[in-house]
């Protein structure tokens, strides 16, 4: 009995910090450091939920830029089924969904020039990014434009505007958010 009762206090000390102190204080200091991660950072738009900076949408119409390919498993952009495709580089399955992913963006962006950027016919390791590499996204202008009858240098404006650089030039790669861009073409005045 002498020996249980510190280990006990222990387990009890131990359990305050680890499940109650801990706790408490990263969330208190995510709330206070990073309130807009710390919550979603949600899009809302005239007081309406439109997405999440953090999760892709499928975009399908020819109005919209569309995003990577989403692994998850039974719908689109399910964060409750996140994951990737977990293919190896050398899976026969990966080359024949990168080939049909290839004709589908040739027969949707007939006008587009150029190969199509990698981006768009693999996916993310969580099957979620809501993000592209400003080339894949400008590789869509020209059947954006044309769906939109808009002049391409003001989508490519757009893009530009939106592309977020990393705060560090050599900690990662400009992205496009694709949900914030085409929020922001729905609001674009047409001519």
């Amino acid at each position: 009995m002498a020996t249980l009762r510190p280990a006990l206090l222990i387990l009890l000390f131990l359990t305050c910090i680890t499940g109650g102190a801990y706790p408490l204080l990263t969330t208190a200091l995510g709330q206070w450091w990073f309130h807009d991660r710390a919550n979603g950072s949600l899009i809302i738009t005239d007081g309406q939920l439109r997405g999440s900076r953090l999760i892709g949408q499928s975009f399908t119409s020819a109005k919209y830029f569309h995003g990577r390919p989403s692994a998850t498993a039974d719908s689109p952009y399910n964060p409750l089924a996140s994951g990737g495709s977990n293919l190896a580089a050398s899976n026969p399955a990966l080359d024949d969904a990168v080939r049909a992913r290839v004709a589908q963006l040739h027969t949707e962006n007939p006008q587009a020039s150029g190969a199509v950027p990698l981006a768009l016919v693999t996916a993310s390791a969580s099957g979620l990014d809501g993000g592209l590499p400003p080339q894949a996204v400008r590789w869509q202008i020209p059947r954006v434009a044309e769906a939109r009858n808009i002049p391409a240098g003001t989508l490519e404006a757009l893009v530009t505007e939106h592309t977020e650089r990393p705060p560090v030039g050599f900690i990662g790669l400009p992205v496009v958010n694709i949900v914030a861009l085409n929020l922001a073409l729905d609001a674009l005045k047409q001519p």
